[in-house]
């Protein structure tokens, strides 16, 4: 239910362009490309299984999983209402 001036789905597209835009940023950072054979950080060999299973791969586990943490502080959440009421929420 929409009021005022929006759409009577305008909630829906909200929460579909919201999904959309983080399988957006999530698909940027897969890797492309060809697999390495060993860390671009701290040059340990990566497993045949895991180039095989993630084409592009470029850090061992060790070094991605440090990556992803790293990466899930900086996400931060954003209002794309932008209204008054909904920031005080």
């Amino acid at each position: 239910m929409a009021g005022g001036w929006a759409k009577d789905d305008a909630v829906t597209e909200q929460i579909d362009s919201t999904v959309e835009d983080g399988l957006a940023r999530v698909r940027s950072r897969l890797p492309k490309g060809e697999s390495r054979s060993h860390c671009a950080e701290c040059g340990d060999a990566i497993p045949q299984a895991r180039r095989e299973a993630l084409p592009g791969v470029r850090l061992c586990l060790a070094c991605q999983e440090e990556a992803d943490r790293e990466a899930a502080m900086d996400i931060g959440g954003y209002n794309r209402r932008g209204s008054k009421d909904s920031q005080l929420r």
